[in-house]
């Protein structure tokens, strides 16, 4: 299960399903803005408000839900961090390493000012990628994506689609000898399918991607609302039709959750 220490460097409690990753707001406003996206296995983060040790454990809480999803390398804007004497620094290093090393390995990916006391410190660590602004970066991590362990299509919003999309979790399973997981793979992608199909009602991307002996699944639409897991209704007259959908995602996936996009969400969930 993903962990990143704490901002005190203490071991957090484990994650428990769903892994949903939302923009983090204090009375100040935002804290920590979420941005994800399935096509490209790359979240960013943009961190907004004054350093200390409270709010690196909120980082870090957004850190462990990105290293649970699927996605390969976080960019995280430092720009709007208020942090004067660089003292930050020891969370990012441990935080780069912690991801580095992790079940599911992520780059952490920084963009931070370099004239900035927190910029000079971590340029003479020799630890993470720097970067002046996201811009840059986003081009640089995207190169580094490796396309032999992904798998992804476009989809309209029709319900023959989600054949094709149950099509490419059994090919991608079978590619990759991963034949064990065939049936769960490809049920859990019929099952976010569905939900693409039936409630976002717009176009969508289904990508599979592996880390080691680990299969992830991801559906990215245009709405975003995040699914709610609803448990099924006891049998009877009165019982609503289905019931299966996230019940059987969260029962057969390792973990499973959502996380805002540019214009929509990706729901992902990971099988092994």
């Amino acid at each position: 299960m993903a962990s990143v220490i704490t901002g005190d460097g203490a071991r957090a409690a484990p994650l428990t399903k769903p892994y949903l990753l939302t923009t983090l707001t204090d009375r100040r406003g935002v804290a920590v803005a979420v941005t994800g996206d399935a096509t490209t296995a790359v979240v960013e983060m943009a961190v907004h408000g004054e350093w200390s040790t409270r709010f690196g454990d909120q980082i870090a809480t957004c850190l462990r839900l990105c290293l649970a999803g699927p996605s390969v390398t976080a960019i995280i804007d430092l720009h709007d961090l208020e942090d004067p004497l660089g003292l930050s620094m020891p969370f990012w290093m441990a935080a780069w390493r912690r991801a580095r090393f992790d079940t599911s390995p992520v780059d952490l990916v920084l963009c931070v000012p370099g004239a900035s006391a927190l910029g000079r410190r971590l340029r003479a660590a020799e630890g993470p990628q720097l970067f002046a602004v996201p811009a840059q970066a986003r081009p640089a991590v995207a190169a580094q994506v490796s396309q032999a362990d992904r798998l992804q299509a476009r989809l309209a919003s029709r319900p023959h689609c989600i054949r094709a999309a149950r099509d490419l979790a059994r090919q991608a399973c079978n590619a990759w000898n991963l034949h064990h997981l065939v049936q769960d793979t490809a049920l859990t992608m019929s099952e976010l399918a569905t939900n693409a199909v039936e409630h976002a009602r717009t176009d969508f991307v289904v990508t599979v991607s592996r880390q080691a002996r680990r299969l992830h699944v991801a559906v990215q639409d245009g709405a975003p609302q995040f699914p709610r897991l609803r448990r099924p209704d006891p049998p009877g007259p009165a019982a609503s039709p289905g019931g299966r959908g996230l019940v059987m995602v969260d029962r057969i996936a390792a973990a499973w959750g959502a996380m805002p996009t540019r214009g929509g969400k990706v729901v992902w969930a990971t099988l092994e």
